[in-house]
């Protein structure tokens, strides 16, 4: 009885610390492969709306975008 106990929590700490891991390990690869919005991006793509956005619009997208987050 002791010893099924004792698998079922062993099982469970292994369990959480790869589940850990493994979302770790792939949150950093879609962070990689896709990166947050920058201002940069946002520039761009005011550029190809057909507007040519100053630097203060620029930070109030950025900061509607981070408030949202």
């Amino acid at each position: 009885m002791l010893e099924n106990i004792l698998y079922l929590v062993g099982g469970l700490v292994v369990g959480v610390v790869a589940g850990f891991f493994l979302a770790r390990f792939f949150m950093q690869r879609y962070l990689t492969k896709n990166p947050p919005i920058n201002e940069k991006m946002i520039e761009t793509m005011m550029t190809s709306m057909g507007r040519k956005p100053s630097q203060k619009q620029v930070k109030q997208v950025m900061n509607q975008m981070n408030r949202f987050k």
